[in-house]
Formats: structure tokens, C-alpha cells, sequence
């Protein structure tokens, strides 16, 4: 395995500005230059790049210069594809509502629900 600064991003300058611009995971991918699996992508987008950002949040880049930032941003991308690519982003409950949602644990029983219009309906007396 090589470090990611023995492989530089094909245009870093500037890396951080333009990848605040992107729009779409793809772009992320080709700005940073990370081979991917469109369908594969597909599946797990939004996991991906949640993941991405999480690692780039513990991680302070401003002051880096263009080249570092940039390797060091295609390695969090990488890593956290290749998180996803052996398993079900059902599996890895990145996001709240599937961490909430545990299938091992039975779902909470659903309590009755009464509109308050009919509570407050006056009770017919015949």
C-alpha cells in the first residue's frame, strides 16, 4: 500500500475551496481522483459522503498545503468507500434513523391515537 502523497490528487490547488463547490458524490470522486463503482455509489452515496465528512470534521485541513490537504482528503474518501463497499450501509447505521431503528429490537408498541376534536365532541346521550 502507498502513502496518498506518493499518488497526488490530479489538480490540488486550491483543493478545498473547489471541493466546497462540489455537488455531488461523483464529483468528489473525480476532483479527488478515487476510482469507483457507479452502482456500487449508487447504493451508498449519502453513507459515503456522511462518513467522509465526519472524518474530515476530526481533521483540520486549512492550514495544510494544497497537496497534503488534498491526499489526505482522498484518503478519507477511500476509506470511507471502501467502509461501505463490503457491507450494507444497513449494516454500518451511519444515519439516526437507522441506528434508532434496531431490527434485533422489537418496534415500541403504538399507543391509541383520538383526535382532540373528538374528545371534545359533546357525548350523545340517546
Amino acid at each position: 500500500m502507498s502513502c496518498p502523497i506518493d499518488r497526488p490528487v490530479p489538480d490540488a490547488a486550491g483543493i478545498l475551496e473547489r471541493m466546497r463547490s462540489l455537488s455531488s458524490a461523483e464529483d468528489f470522486f473525480d476532483v479527488l481522483g478515487v476510482r469507483f463503482d457507479p452502482e456500487r455509489l449508487a447504493v451508498c452515496r449519502l453513507h459515503v459522503m456522511k462518513r467522509m465528512g465526519e472524518m474530515l470534521a476530526g481533521d483540520d485541513l486549512e492550514d495544510l498545503p494544497d497537496a497534503v490537504a488534498a491526499a489526505r482528503a482522498r484518503s478519507m474518501l477511500e476509506r470511507a468507500y471502501r467502509e461501505f463497499s463490503g457491507a450494507s450501509p444497513l449494516e454500518k447505521r451511519l444515519f439516526k434513523v437507522l441506528k434508532d431503528r434496531d431490527p434485533s429490537r422489537p418496534a415500541a408498541p403504538r399507543r391509541p391515537f383520538v383526535p382532540l376534536g373528538d374528545a371534545l365532541r359533546p357525548i350523545d346521550g340517546s
